[in-house]
């Protein structure tokens, strides 16, 4: 959850200074710090350290996303690169866990950490060499509003500790009330602010469209529900099922497959139906992918997986469609903006998604789930845990991402906002 504070941030600085040379200082900062794990000695220096790399990987993440805009103008062709990014963004959701367990067996820690100067610095070559410079019409010359920024890391920061405080010390505790009054507050100077400065970091107007608005909201819903499902088939797996990391990684590859696998129906629907229907049918394979979930938990893992693929179709095509919408409904100056709203309201779902979904199972089965074999009546009652905490975010999911979609517009994939 570190990115979220910086985004909006990085991204400003991005319209104003060059999407390209924010990228690469921030390809530079994530290689560079990741070098710098080989100093660290202590919990501290390494937190310190990983707050680092959400910094820079806020300077990158939405930009890379406003370049699909400024590499392609076709329609179809900025459909199927955002399909790529997607599906290689999941990819590395799903297979980081296996991955990274894997080399614990066999490497030290350091090494999932400094595996990434080298990454970094191919992308950065890639993208000196295969990215064009921004032209000055394409920015913007606004001041930036360090004010705003401030303040929005002050509104999200003690929002997501609220989250933290709630599940690890209770949701009445002095602690996370006092956060939670502090988000509340820092949220409310934050939109005062932006309403009345002459350079807002983020236009709060931009709200007014219907096509900016339904699309953020949406992809909220889109990361709740993959955030409780990724987070809840997690111990799932390895807990109730008593699986390894590894076949647990292996298990989650339905979503890989299918993501990919779904592109040629989620692009019809776009260009056949419109973005509207095409994100209630999204929709709708959500609501019913985690509906299914509070059945199947407890039928085996066909039914789960099953599920998992109603579920990435539904992800699939909600994402990508809302992700090229909301990024066409702002001027082009502010494209990285754009996707930093894409990309913040997709951490502020994962965030709520996961913290329903731990929060759920402390109150429905134990606060601390124990480690090893479990035994039946554990098992048991994780799984109707399970049900009742599926069957709520399947009508949650369904609420937020439908009511989202209803306002974007029946534009096609190929036609202009």
């Amino acid at each position: 959850m570190t990115r979220d504070p910086s985004q909006g941030r990085s991204t400003s600085m991005a319209d104003r200074l060059g999407r390209r040379r924010v990228l690469l200082v921030g390809l530079a900062a994530f290689g560079l710090t990741s070098l710098a794990v080989l100093a660290v000695t202590g919990t501290g220096q390494l937190i310190a350290l990983r707050a680092g790399l959400g910094v820079a990987a806020a300077a990158m993440a939405p930009i890379t996303n406003s370049l699909v805009f400024r590499l392609f103008d076709d329609q179809a062709l900025r459909m199927r690169a955002m399909t790529v990014m997607i599906v290689v963004g999941m990819s590395g959701f799903v297979l980081g866990p296996l991955l990274g367990g894997t080399a614990l067996a066999h490497v030290r820690w350091q090494w999932l950490l400094l595996v990434n100067a080298p990454i970094a610095l191919v992308a950065a070559l890639g993208v000196r060499l295969g990215v064009p410079a921004d032209r000055p019409e394409d920015l913007t010359r606004d001041r930036l509003d360090l004010p705003g920024a401030v303040l929005s890391v002050a509104a999200i920061g003690l929002a997501c500790y609220t989250l933290t405080s709630g599940v690890d010390h209770g949701w009445a505790a002095a602690g996370t009330l006092a956060s939670a009054g502090g988000a509340l507050a820092a949220g409310r100077l934050f939109v005062r602010h932006e309403r009345r400065t002459a350079s807002p970091m983020l236009d709060l107007g931009l709200f007014a469209n219907g096509t900016v608005r339904g699309a953020t909201i949406a992809q909220t819903g889109t990361a709740i529900a993959m955030a409780a499902v990724m987070f809840g088939l997690i111990l799932h797996f390895q807990y109730a099922y008593g699986w390894s990391p590894v076949r647990a990684g292996l298990a989650n590859l339905p979503i890989i497959v299918t993501m990919i696998v779904a592109t040629p129906l989620s692009e019809w629907l776009a260009r056949r139906f419109g973005h509207r229907t095409a994100c209630l049918f999204g929709a709708a394979c959500l609501a019913a992918a985690l509906a299914g979930l509070a059945w199947g938990v407890s039928h085996g893992y066909a039914a789960v997986a099953v599920c998992m693929v109603v579920m990435t179709v539904g992800l699939r095509t909600v994402m990508t469609i809302c992700a090229v919408a909301l990024v066409e409904a702002v001027p082009e100056n502010r494209t990285s903006i754009g996707t930093a709203l894409n990309d913040t309201a997709q951490e502020v779902g994962s965030s709520v998604g996961t913290a329903v979904v731990g929060t759920m199972i402390a109150a429905l089965v134990a606060p601390r789930l124990p480690a090893g074999a479990w035994g039946d009546t554990l098992v048991e009652s994780f799984f109707h845990g399970e049900r009742i905490t599926y069957a709520v975010l399947a009508a949650v999911v369904a609420l937020v991402t439908a009511g989202g979609a209803l306002t974007l517009t029946d534009s096609r994939s190929t036609e202009e906002h």
